[in-house]
């Protein structure tokens, strides 16, 4: 006979297993099984389901002297074990209570209904042990044999006769043990699966997200615009499954790709109460049909929409709109996709404001340099044309075409590159105008190679020779030799700066290198800057210097940069 009950069993177990596969592929269990924080309403449903398991289990159970050889207990113990201690406890006693229900009077109903709940409460309370859920099969086939042995114990108790009940535990406690813990087993692989579904699905929109965040970002870099927003919503529609794309700012439609591109047209103004919740309140919106779609076109097919807010610096600036053209179609796939995608390009446009405020502090930085220059300049130049004025008039003429040659350079040097043949020429007019002051004690030599098309960074050499000049040589009493080499060699160019003039120290040249310099020397630290933000390591400066000795500064200019030219023309273009 124990053989039957257990070919009996593992038979029934089979119509449990179709029903938990099927019931694996629904949507809405799926989501119960996935949801990281479960309602209570969704833990009412989950014991329904799972009591129902259990009800079904004992309409399925094979009678024997009296009682009933079931799978009562696999519904109850998953319950428990997957919903914790509140479903495993209604899942428990809603079973357990139809089994004693059907039977009242019968030996074993007590007990049977007891040990169902009892079954169903201790698998709610491992629940939280065990990972909220997440159990391997291997654990729920023991948890699965220890319940069931408790249940036998539980028989053996409370049914009356004793030896009737020792009758029937020796007859079904083997199969009942051995096939429901089986069934516990195999039901926990089918959840397995489901979590894996899951991962392989995230996996899956991590990759997608990461794909068209890479795509997009050369033109989010831009920063917001109908142009960047025309394109991010072309790759969106392109690579991801959806009827429609859209982005819009935190006013109007910037982009609309795909269905509904005929009415809903850039320029519109933004009428959707979901999307304005979304601008409003920076939360994600769903909408599930089309009156929440609330288009004022009557023949516009989309009918639900996932509305995700794009945000700058804690500030809304737009939303990203995912549309579908069938009603309540916006998943917990779909709804993840959005929220990463807009958090992707929120973090790029974020870094687009950060490179745009870079560029402006830069160029704040550089009219500071300037404005440092110009005045001290200004004015010793105007004394030493003043002084020449009655001796050499013609002199004077000159130096104060140099001066003008000078200061137009100066204040036109707001471009983000400069050809290297006119930062050595504005270098000039500054030496030429030196040297008119300083007579014979300045000397001046260069030894260009052929530099056309060569890029540099404006005031890139002039704050290097009035350092030589300005600390090197005027303190010395008899002057001294300042040379400017501009030298072609491997993969580039490189450009010295040396004077023979005081030198300085160890500490000295450290303390300029660090930054830790007189407000006079921020050009050199500027220089620096500048080199190694566009270049790279390989241009910062190389300053040797011997105190009375002189010293000698050099960069390199990669060869690349022979092609900024054109790119410097197209940035200026495109630039914010």
């Amino acid at each position: 006979m124990v053989y039957s009950i257990l070919a009996g069993l593992a038979d029934r177990l089979g119509l449990f297993i179709v029903i938990a596969y099927l019931l694996s592929k629904n949507r809405a269990f799926k989501n119960l099984i996935l949801k990281h924080r479960v309602s209570l309403l969704d833990k009412i449903l989950l014991s329904a389901v799972f009591g129902a398991f259990g009800i079904l289990g004992t309409y399925m159970g094979i009678p024997v002297y009296g009682a009933l050889a079931n799978s009562r207990a696999v519904g109850v113990i998953i319950g428990g074990l997957l919903g914790g201690p509140l479903v495993g406890v209604l899942s428990g006693f809603v079973a357990g209570f139809h089994r004693w229900a059907i039977d009242v009077g019968g030996f074993t109903a007590l007990a049977c209904g007891l040990s169902t709940f009892t079954e169903g409460t201790i698998a709610g309370l491992l629940h939280r042990k065990l990972n909220h859920g997440k159990i391997c099969w291997k654990t729920a086939l023991f948890i699965g044999m220890a319940l069931e042995l408790l249940q036998m114990v539980i028989i053996l108790l409370v049914a009356k006769p004793f030896s009737a009940a020792l009758a029937l535990v020796k007859v079904i406690g083997f199969p009942m043990t051995s096939v429901n813990a089986i069934g516990i087993a195999i039901f926990i692989i089918i959840v397995e699966n489901i979590f894996r579904e899951q991962e392989r699905v995230g996996a899956y929109q991590a990759q997608l997200a990461l794909d068209i965040a890479s795509e997009t970002l050369p033109y989010l870099r831009q920063g917001l615009s109908e142009f960047s927003a025309y394109r991010t919503a072309k790759i969106i529609y392109e690579k991801a499954d959806y009827d429609a794309v859209a982005i819009t700012d935190n006013r109007q439609i910037l982009a609309h790709i795909g269905v509904g591109e005929d009415h809903h047209r850039n320029g519109l103004k933004v009428l959707t109460r979901a999307t304005r919740r979304a601008l409003e309140t920076g939360e994600c919106q769903i909408a599930s049909n089309k009156e929440e779609i609330e288009c004022s076109n009557g023949e516009c097919p989309l009918k639900s929409a996932v509305i995700v807010p794009l945000v700058e610096k804690d500030r809304v600036i737009g939303c990203l709109k995912l549309y579908r053209t069938r009603d309540n179609s916006i998943t917990s796939i779909d709804i993840r996709l959005a929220q990463g995608l807009a958090q992707l390009f929120s973090t790029q446009l974020e870094l687009s404001r950060m490179e745009h405020q870079a560029r402006l502090l830069a160029k704040a930085e550089l009219r500071a340099l300037q404005s440092q220059i110009n005045p001290h300049f200004l004015f010793n130049a105007l004394n030493t044309i003043v002084s020449i004025c009655r001796k050499d008039p013609e002199q004077a003429r000159a130096l104060l075409i140099y001066l003008g040659e000078f200061f137009r350079k100066n204040l036109s040097s707001g471009r983000e590159l400069v050809p290297l043949e006119q930062e050595i020429e504005h270098v000039k007019a500054y030496l030429a105008i030196e040297q008119a002051r300083f007579g014979e004690r300045l000397k001046v030599v260069f030894e260009i190679d052929p530099v056309t098309g060569v890029m540099v960074p404006p005031l890139i050499l002039q704050p290097l020779v009035e350092n030589a000049v300005k600390h090197g040589l005027l303190p010395k009493k008899e002057g001294g030799t300042v040379i400017i080499k501009a030298k072609n060699v491997t993969g580039g160019m490189e450009i010295t700066v040396a004077d023979d003039g005081m030198g300085m120290d160890e500490d000295t040249l450290k303390g300029i290198l660090l930054h830790r310099v007189s407000s006079d020397r921020i050009g050199l630290c500027n220089v620096n800057e500048r080199l190694e933000s566009l270049y790279g390591e390989e241009s910062r400066l190389k300053v040797s210097s011997k105190p009375m000795l002189g010293t000698v500064v050099k960069f390199f200019i990669p060869a690349a940069a022979e092609n900024w030219r054109e790119a410097d023309g197209a940035y200026g273009a495109t630039g914010r």
